[in-house]
């Protein structure tokens, strides 16, 4: 291990675009396992499972398993059973964050619930933003597992969870709880997962408005690698609306050196 370092990487825009591996992302989480670094993988993504997740990864080529996994919907189901063992959740979501929910010892109930959880939800309706209008104004807590606007897939911009939330929020002018990136909730989650101090595990991603942003709410050293969201043309845009800057900025994960990681710190 790298003079006790380790790593919280992003997925999406960092090891691959949807279906497509990032070239030498494989055989740079390779060189982490071969090297004895401790890493995890942290995504805003509830859609999936961790084992969802880990198999996606896998038929991509890149070496993952279900415990490696930080999903947005693990953080949002333990934020909540920390706040109230055992309370009744409406989710408005897919599989994953209603299995995390579920591990978690919540219910998941329509009927008069403690908490409305929204993920991404490619079956969203009008019934559902209706029920959950119904439930917020009546007393349920909103938490939402990512505000990302926009989803990359490997065909193009799909609509994410944070304009689904969006529209909730509209509805029932309730700001909700949120836990992914660039919130600082999902790193802590992840900080405990892989048992580091914040100072020795290093943010890797493609984001400076979600993955930079949380690295550096949560106290993290962070890295920006230009294959994802940030690129040469807006990264001072996104560096001002964002009011931080990367303590290490690589065009792709090739250029981290895992034996240097030690010579990293927070700017």
């Amino acid at each position: 291990m790298a003079n006790g370092k380790g790593l919280l990487i992003d997925l999406d825009g960092t090891l691959y675009h949807g279906n497509r591996v990032i070239p030498g992302a494989a055989d740079w989480i390779a060189r982490l396992k071969q090297a004895g670094i401790p890493y995890l993988f942290v995504t805003n993504n509830s859609s999936r499972t961790p084992e969802g997740v880990a198999a996606h990864m896998q038929e991509l080529g890149i070496e993952a398993e279900a415990d490696q996994v930080c999903t947005s919907a693990l953080a949002a189901a333990a934020y909540i059973a920390g706040e109230q063992p055992g309370a009744s959740v409406y989710v408005i979501g897919e599989p994953g964050l209603v299995a995390a929910v579920q591990a978690a010892g919540l219910k998941v109930s329509e009927e008069q619930p403690d908490y409305v959880l929204q993920g991404i939800d490619r079956s969203f309706t009008y019934d559902k933003l209706t029920i959950a209008l119904r439930l917020i104004s009546g007393g349920a807590r909103f938490v939402l597992t990512n505000p990302d606007l926009q989803l990359p897939s490997h065909d193009g911009l799909l609509p994410g969870a944070g304009t689904l939330g969006a529209a909730i929020t509209a509805a029932t002018t309730v700001e909700p709880v949120v836990i992914g990136k660039p919130s600082s909730i999902l790193m802590e989650y992840a900080l405990q997962r892989i048992g580091l101090s914040a100072e020795d595990a290093i943010v890797v991603g493609d984001n400076m408005l979600t993955d930079i942003a949380a690295g550096a709410a949560a106290g993290c050293p962070t890295i920006l690698v230009m294959t994802g969201v940030t690129t040469e043309q807006n990264l001072s845009q996104h560096e001002a609306q964002t009011g931080v800057r990367a303590d290490q900025v690589c065009q792709s994960l090739s250029e981290i050196d895992p034996a240097r990681l030690d010579q990293l710190s927070r700017l």
